[in-house]
């Protein structure tokens, strides 16, 4: 098994948790999972903009900015677009069955390119690699709890909620495997998953937290950026 696979399986497991964390009702796993998506946020937004960015042009040339582009507007068209009713975290409020399924079906092209992600940072450098790896699992987890709570609001048993985080997981498996074979993934990838990156973080997760009262969230926030630094830079030091 390549190392991008194992972390992408790793990240994939993140998906399942959080689905664990609706489905058996853990309250306090939900809070700590809450805080995970502020952090997260800001994690991923540093990652994206001073990791994935300059490697992207570096790789892809001139048409990196049209790549990325179009990552971030794929992201916008099946999330919300396409899906009637969507954002990132528990969904309290009950919604139609076709409501949870366009949600999976939207979430499905973000967790394929979160698998480019990793594959793609590892085919520059390990370093990379890890810290990609490190903003997914990050949302993954929130993430988990958004699917299979929309999936249940929409009146779908538990086990189908945690089969739809499932689904999630593997497509983020897909993604790394896809990247192997696919010559323009190869070159590429990391361009769009720049994009997508930017729009999960950005235009998903941050929305989340900026609706929220309290200092804790914003505090997460900033400490996910925080924390990237430190990460970076011991990461930098060991390699």
């Amino acid at each position: 098994m390549s190392k991008a696979l194992l972390y992408a399986l790793v990240a994939a497991a993140g998906n399942v948790i959080g689905a664990l964390a609706v489905t058996r009702r853990r309250a306090l796993q939900l809070k700590v999972i809450e805080h995970f998506l502020a952090f997260g946020a800001g994690f991923m937004l540093s990652v994206a903009i001073i990791e994935l960015l300059p490697e992207a042009f570096s790789r892809s040339g001139d048409v990196a900015p049209l790549l990325v582009l179009a990552g971030y507007l794929a992201v916008h068209f099946t999330q919300h677009t396409l899906t009637p009713h969507f954002h990132f975290g528990e969904e309290t409020h009950t919604i139609s069955s076709v409501a949870g399924t366009s949600a999976l079906i939207g979430l499905l092209l973000h967790t394929f390119f979160d698998g480019v992600a990793i594959a793609s940072a590892f085919l520059v450098r390990p370093e990379l690699g890890l810290m990609v790896f490190i903003a997914i699992f990050l949302h993954k987890l929130p993430e988990g709890v958004t699917i299979s709570s929309i999936m249940m609001a929409g009146g779908r048993t538990g086990r189908s909620a945690v089969g739809a985080a499932a689904l999630l997981g593997l497509a983020t498996l897909a993604g790394v495997i896809m990247t192997d074979q696919v010559g323009f993934l190869v070159q590429h990838g990391l361009a769009i998953s720049a994009g997508v990156a930017i729009y999960v973080a950005a235009s998903n997760l941050v929305p989340e937290l900026q609706g929220k009262h309290g200092w804790t969230m914003p505090a997460a926030f900033f400490a996910g950026a925080l924390v990237f630094f430190g990460t970076k830079t011991l990461v930098d030091r060991l390699s």
